[in-house]
């Protein structure tokens, strides 16, 4: 009896400390999301707002993305091709089961450079990597984190994407909804469980850090509830065909973008990049930065656009967000991506149905989430992602507009490769 009261006590203690470390990696994330957001969003005011009220300079959009993005090329020849996506941090841990965490100031860094000059890029990148770094330095710096280091990383990683984009469950299906793993397998070891902690924990400590030192970004804008008509549901095939043309214009930029990149030497490619980007900013502001605010300014003004202008947008955010991924101002492509569905979803909506506020929300909705679909292959974590911006009575026509991206985006980078 006193042996198994010993091994129930033992038992009792691991549970505790596993739970204890979970709160802890969740804090650890919650801290560095808002870290990160509000280091970018004061360098953001200063290069873009604070220096030109001071100081009048010429073609200064061109001269800031071209002198920062040459400097990024320079730190990344030096120290590292950081920052790493989040499909490659995740390769990293299933294939060679532990993360390189030595680097993770360097990362750091590196994931800022280019979101402050206006890089058409996300900030999730480079925040997997730090936090699934932790995790592997817990694990062989804490004798009882050991066992359970790859679990951790994961729940690290998955809270980072859910308490940056402010959807909760989005996370947890990013990181587990593979085509190699069962999504069955987050109720084993109470995974769910010790995910609700951590998220609990960081999404506390991201308000808590908002609450007393103003926060970063504002996230995504929500669309208000609309109401749908018959014609709405009529137009869904054409919404999601223009989704599935833009994936798969997504990835064949992508693919092509990459098989250029490589025969452009370091520093000079980042260099390119930087030049198109301000060229491009200084005619069309709004395919700068990520897409976050300036998705909140389109739903102001969208009619103010003719539609092929507003298509014609969403396909020049996405061939420059992958130019900037591929020639080395690298980051992530979630809030570009949505940017971009929202932007032809708009555009098609209003050449099918008109500039009614119902009927441009339900295309924008469908159109970004066959977009989303076609490019991530998760539908379940699409859905979860567009609840941050669109109306949950949507859910069902969201899900199946990204399961059909997924299911009939097909596409084969090798013949892209050979082509060139």
């Amino acid at each position: 009896m006193t042996n198994k009261k010993a091994e129930k006590n033992v038992a009792l203690k691991n549970q505790m400390e596993l739970w204890l470390f979970c709160a802890i990696i969740g804090a650890a994330a919650g801290a560095l999301v808002w870290l990160l957001l509000k280091i970018m969003s004061v360098g953001t005011e200063f290069l873009w707002n604070w220096i030109p009220e001071k100081i009048s300079l010429p073609y200064y959009t061109i001269f800031v993305c071209t002198v920062g993005a040459a400097i990024t090329g320079v730190f990344r020849k030096l120290l590292g091709d950081y920052p790493e996506e989040l499909e490659t941090v995740m390769d990293k841990v299933r294939k060679e089961k532990r993360y390189e965490y030595k680097n993770m100031l360097v990362m750091m860094i590196a994931a800022l450079l280019p979101l402050l000059i206006g890089s058409s890029i996300g900030p999730e990148a480079g925040l997997t990597g730090i936090i699934v770094g932790l995790c592997y330095w817990a694990g062989d710096n804490l004798k009882f984190a050991g066992q359970n280091t790859k679990n951790y990383s994961q729940i690290g990683a998955a809270v980072s994407m859910s308490v940056l984009f402010h959807a909760p469950l989005f996370g947890i299906f990013e990181v587990e909804e593979n085509t190699d793993e069962d999504l069955t397998s987050l109720t084993k070891g109470s995974k769910l469980f010790i995910y609700g902690i951590a998220l609990a924990a960081g999404t506390g400590i991201y308000a808590g850090l908002s609450s007393l030192f103003g926060a970063g970004l504002s996230g995504f804008p929500s669309f208000d509830m609309v109401e749908l008509e018959k014609k709405d549901y009529l137009f869904m095939i054409l919404y999601i065909l223009c989704g599935l043309i833009l994936a798969y214009f997504y990835l064949g930029t992508h693919e092509l973008l990459k098989s250029i990149s490589q025969k452009v030497p370091p520093v000079i490619k980042e260099t390119l990049a930087g030049l198109c980007l301000g060229i491009t900013g200084t005619f069309l502001p709004v395919l700068l930065f990520s897409g976050e605010e300036q998705m909140g300014n389109l739903m102001e003004t969208y009619t103010s656009y003719l539609p092929l202008t507003l298509i014609g947008i969403a396909f020049f955010k996405v061939l420059l967000t992958n130019l900037c991924i591929q020639f080395g101002l690298k980051g992530g492509h979630f809030f570009p991506v949505i940017f971009a569905g929202v932007s032809m979803g708009y555009g098609v909506a209003m050449l099918a149905c008109g500039a009614d506020g119902g009927h441009v929300v339900f295309g924008a909705a469908i159109v970004t989430a066959a977009l989303l679909g076609g490019i991530m292959k998760k539908p379940l974590a699409v859905t979860m992602l567009l609840f941050l911006c669109f109306p949950v009575k949507m859910f069902i026509w969201i899900f199946i507009a990204a399961a059909a991206g997924s299911k009939l985006t097909v596409f084969n980078p090798e013949q892209v490769s050979s082509a060139i």
